[in-house]
C-alpha cells in the first residue's frame, strides 16, 4: 500500500459495518427527531427560507475530517430535480445519501443502508421517490407497449419496478393516464421501503431492537413539499 493510501486508511477507519472508536451511539438522535428535522427543512425550502450558510462553510467542512454521524438515511431517485440535501435544506455530514434511478432496491443499495446503520448509529432510512418519475413513466410505457431494443441494464431497472405497478394495469386506473402515474410513483415507492424492512436481517434487526425507522415519501415537483406517507409511526 502506498503512502497515499495509507492516510486514506487511517483516517477512514476499517471497512466494516462496526461503529466508530468513541463514537457513543445512544448520542444520535432518534428517528422521530430526525424525522421532525427533515420536516422543517423541507418547510424552510418551500418557503425559500434557507438555513445558515454556515452548514457548508469551510469550518463545517474541517469538523467533518474526523468523522461524520448523519441524522438520517436517503434513499431517493437519481432526478437532478431532487437533491436531498436541498429539499431538506441540510449541510454538509446531516445525511447519508444514495441514489439511483427510480429509487430502487438492489443489494447494493442495501448494503449502502446497513452499512451507515450500523457504523454511524442512524436511526432514520427515508425512500424518497417524486412525482412524475421518469423510470415508473418508462416502466408503465413498457408494460404497454414492450420494446425490443432496450438496454439489458435500463431492463434490470424497469424489472424492479414493474411487480409494485404492473397489478395497477388490472384496474379502473388504466383508463386514466394520470391517476395511474400517481399510484404507480407511491407504488413503487412503498415496494423499495417493504423490501428494506424485510430484505435484510441487519435493518430487521435494528428495527426490532435499536429503534431503527424506515418510512417512504415523495417530493413533489410541483409544489416542493416532501409527503411522508408510508411506515410513518404512530403519534405519541
Amino acid at each position: 500500500m502506498n503512502a497515499l493510501a495509507d492516510i486514506a486508511a487511517s483516517r477512514a477507519g476499517p471497512l466494516s459495518a462496526e461503529p466508530l472508536a468513541g463514537q457513543d451511539e445512544s448520542s444520535m438522535i432518534s428517528a422521530r427527531e430526525a424525522l421532525d428535522r427533515l420536516r422543517e427543512g423541507n418547510r424552510r425550502f418551500v418557503s425559500g427560507a434557507r438555513s445558515s450558510d454556515a452548514l457548508t462553510s469551510p469550518t463545517r467542512r474541517s469538523e467533518l475530517t474526523a468523522g461524520q454521524e448523519p441524522f438520517a438515511i436517503i434513499l431517493g431517485c437519481s432526478d437532478s430535480r431532487v437533491p436531498a440535501e436541498i429539499v431538506f435544506d441540510q449541510g454538509l455530514g446531516d445525511l447519508f445519501v444514495i441514489r439511483v434511478a427510480g429509487n430502487i432496491v438492489a443489494s447494493s443499495q442495501i448494503g449502502s443502508v446497513e452499512f451507515a446503520a450500523e457504523r454511524f448509529g442512524t436511526r432514520l432510512v427515508v425512500v424518497l421517490g417524486h412525482s412524475q418519475c421518469g423510470v415508473v413513466l418508462a416502466t408503465l410505457e413498457e408494460l404497454q407497449q414492450p420494446t425490443d431494443n432496450q438496454s439489458r441494464n435500463l431492463r434490470s431497472i424497469v424489472g424492479r419496478v414493474r411487480p409494485s405497478v404492473e397489478a395497477l394495469l388490472q384496474t379502473e386506473l388504466r383508463r386514466d393516464p394520470d391517476a395511474l402515474v400517481v399510484q404507480a410513483v407511491r407504488a413503487n415507492i412503498r415496494a423499495s421501503a417493504d423490501h428494506l424492512r424485510h430484505g435484510s436481517e441487519v435493518l430487521e434487526q435494528l428495527i426490532q431492537s435499536n429503534g431503527l425507522l424506515v418510512v417512504g415519501a415523495e417530493y413533489s415537483l410541483e409544489s416542493g413539499v416532501v409527503d411522508f406517507f408510508d411506515g410513518m409511526p404512530e403519534a405519541g
